[in-house]
């Protein structure tokens, strides 16, 4: 609805830009990326704000410098952090997903903590990471889920390879550094591989063809920058996870990387 009301005010035809799928893929990647038991208006307010704020601003699709999806969750994540912080525990019914979600039931007996909220946690009071590793079964699969999809769209030439090996990349060789300096205070690179959002970042939300470095070479800095500074916000950040940032930060240079990487063109 919001798409189509701007393309009116735009001036712009409806039906093409709406049949295209953008703005449903946009919807998608940011109601992933929300706690499952946000308020219903989140994701409304959410999406709303994607499309205005980071598309049709713009001037619509291929304009815009910004991710969507990502400029939406940083907008609820930073005017409602209450709600876009509270997950539900690792076994909770669909029935009391809804009364949260509907406002039914108390939240707060049907919460828990992240992996990266007991990361942010210990770090904090720095007190010693013990085990944190895999702490989450429900994280771990997730992020296997977000895996096979990746490879799925890669086997499909979907997606770009370097975008997503780079990302992974880069978390692993941050979180290795950071891991030799002092493993008492700082997870390994399996930790922050399985938790969070690091597989979603790596092959659905990084490897948007619009916002992405458009060069092969380009494409690897893109990818291993956001990586590191996934572990680096999260590690010594204000929020638990980070990838809606660092793709924000990486959005920006993309013009210059691209200036940098595009290949000699010989001859007329």
């Amino acid at each position: 609805i919001t798409e189509a009301l701007f393309l009116r005010l735009r001036g712009s035809e409806i039906k093409p830009a709406i049949i295209d799928g953008s703005v449903v893929l946009t919807a998608i990647l940011l109601a992933i990326s929300i706690p499952s038991i946000a308020p219903w208006w989140i994701i409304v307010l959410g999406v709303s704000f994607a499309v205005i704020f980071g598309k049709q601003i713009f001037g619509g699709l291929g304009n815009n410098p910004f991710n969507p999806a990502m400029l939406g969750y940083a907008f609820l994540l930073i005017s409602y952090p209450m709600q876009m912080t509270q997950w539900p525990a690792d076994y909770l019914s669909l029935g009391q997903a809804a009364d949260v979600i509907f406002g039914l039931s108390n939240i707060d007996g049907l919460t828990g903590a992240t992996s990266l909220d007991h990361l942010k946690t210990q770090l904090t009071m720095g007190i010693s990471i013990q085990e944190l590793e895999l702490n989450s079964i429900s994280q771990l699969w997730i992020n296997i889920g977000f895996l096979l999809g990746g490879i799925y769209l890669l086997l499909r030439r979907i997606i770009f390879w370097q975008i997503p090996v780079s990302l992974l990349l880069g978390v692993v060789v941050m979180s290795t550094v950071l891991f030799l300096v002092d493993s008492n205070q700082f997870a390994s690179s399996l930790f922050h591989l399985v938790n969070g959002a690091t597989m979603l970042a790596a092959f659905f939300i990084a490897t948007d063809p619009v916002t992405a470095s458009t060069t092969p070479s380009g494409r690897i800095i893109y990818g291993f920058l956001i990586g590191i500074l996934i572990v680096i916000i999260r590690v010594f950040g204000g929020y638990p996870d980070a990838v809606a940032f660092a793709v924000l930060l990486l959005n920006i240079t993309v013009p210059l990387i691209d200036f940098y990487t595009q290949p000699k063109v010989f001859g007329k």
